[in-house]
């Protein structure tokens, strides 16, 4: 039976004065499956067009820790340790830093990990290329 879930497309701003970005990720919650899960693919080179100067290695890690705390990693307690649910909602908190969430949307579904791969091919991945998963 499809279950409401609800998700959001992690941005990379680079200039956050320009308002322009490129999108680098989808994170998605399901509290029916307690599922949190993130896919990140980091468009270098779409980025770079919008600001040459932009730090790649540091936005890389941003977006690995996004889905290190979505993956409940322990090395980020004691916020990985916080519910599904709450972690979401930080991380799809508005904020007005180089790495924003998107508003977040909703939707039903059956296979949450497989709603997160299609959301990311979609919405992320570059056409005639399929991503694989965790790829950054």
């Amino acid at each position: 039976m499809p279950q409401p879930y609800e998700w959001a497309v992690l941005r990379v701003v680079p200039r956050v004065d320009r308002a322009e970005f490129v999108n680098a990720g989808v994170v998605l919650y399901c509290h029916a499956d307690d599922f949190l899960g993130a896919r990140i693919a980091l468009p270098a080179d779409r980025a770079q067009a919008l600001d040459p100067g932009l730090d790649l290695d540091l936005v890389r890690r941003h977006l690995e820790a996004i889905a290190a705390l979505c993956a409940g990693d322990a090395s980020l307690a004691p916020n990985a340790n916080r519910p599904a649910g709450d972690r979401f909602r930080w991380l799809v908190a508005p904020r007005s830093t180089v790495v924003q969430p998107s508003r977040v949307h909703t939707g039903l579904t059956s296979d949450p990990a497989a709603e997160l791969d299609r959301l990311m091919d979609q919405l992320v991945t570059p056409p005639g290329r399929h991503q694989a998963a965790g790829e950054i």
